[in-house]
């Protein structure tokens, strides 16, 4: 372990966006089973830590008011399960500057989680691939060994089970109304009861043959153009104006792709070069000038 006289430790905590979503079933313990393909965004979260300090946690930035009592922040509880299998665990103060939306369906929390552990791992010399730390995210949140990580994959189970995929950079625009929604509140409305399953043994054997390294932007976009995002129908239903976000997206120019992230309210629209997305960003903000737009690389 570290003697706590470290210097500061930074990490990025990058957005997680859904490029598709299916929600297989649900399991007899009452969580929901997943397939999705996961992108990281060019667009995060800031977190530092100064080891050797009593565990602590500050936020500030312009997300700052958003994230509610620290007390309860995913940071604070990741350190505290990493604590609890680490032995004399080198903790310490950290320091989160918020800058992605939050309950917004693109894992900020989770991804706040993860960098934490990260810059722990670094303050105490564990392995990224440490047993210890992999359990620690898994039992902070359901998208926390996905940000771990934080390379694009294909996620299985209820998030743990993940598959690296070749994708690209893809050019890419995301967009939230700034307005919170609850993933509880959308897998409630889904409607799924314990046990059940959305699909067969014929759903599985015909599962999609993503592009393989190499391919072409275009493959991989009308690949993901194949899929869907399951938690779409019932989050329009909790928050209708996820419509508007995805209708806005639709109508720009070049638009290749759009869809809803994770549980909402962030939507994504996919592009063939990064003209078309500053383009699309740009007139997004003229016309909605109350929306977070981000234009950028997925990957």
């Amino acid at each position: 372990m570290t003697d706590g006289s470290a210097t500061t430790l930074r990490d990025e905590a990058r957005a997680k966006v859904n490029l598709t979503l299916r929600v297989v079933g649900r399991r007899p313990d009452g969580y929901h089973e997943l397939d999705s393909v996961v992108a990281f965004a060019d667009c995060a979260d800031h977190l530092t830590l100064q080891p050797g300090a009593a565990l602590s946690l500050a936020t500030i930035g312009p997300g700052a008011q958003d994230c509610g009592d620290s007390a309860d922040n995913l940071v604070l509880k990741a350190a505290r399960l990493l604590g609890e299998r680490v032995p004399n665990l080198t903790t310490g103060a950290f320091t989160l500057d918020k800058h992605l939306p939050v309950a917004a369906g693109i894992g900020g929390g989770s991804a706040d989680a993860a960098a934490a552990l990260r810059l722990l791992a670094r303050a105490n010399d564990l392995a990224v691939g440490d047993p210890r730390l992999i359990e620690a995210a898994r039992l902070t949140g359901a998208d926390v060994p996905v940000c771990l990580p934080s390379k694009p994959c294909v996620m299985t189970g209820v998030g743990e089970k993940l598959s690296p995929l070749p994708l690209p950079q893809i050019p890419a625009v995301m967009v939230n109304p700034r307005v919170p929604v609850a993933t509880k509140d959308v897998f409630t409305a889904l409607g799924l009861k314990p046990g059940s399953l959305t699909i067969g043994a014929t759903d599985v054997l015909t599962a999609p043959a993503w592009p393989k390294a190499g391919a072409p932007l275009a493959a991989w976009i009308a690949a993901l153009d194949a899929g869907t995002n399951d938690l779409e129908p019932p989050a329009l239903k909790v928050e209708p104006v996820v419509g508007t976000v995805l209708e806005a997206l639709r109508a720009t120019a070049g638009v290749q792709l759009a869809r809803m992230s994770g549980s909402g309210a962030t939507c994504f629209a996919l592009y063939a070069d990064h003209a078309a997305a500053r383009a699309a960003a740009d007139t997004l903000r003229a016309a909605n000038p109350g929306w977070w737009v981000h234009a950028g690389s997925l990957s």
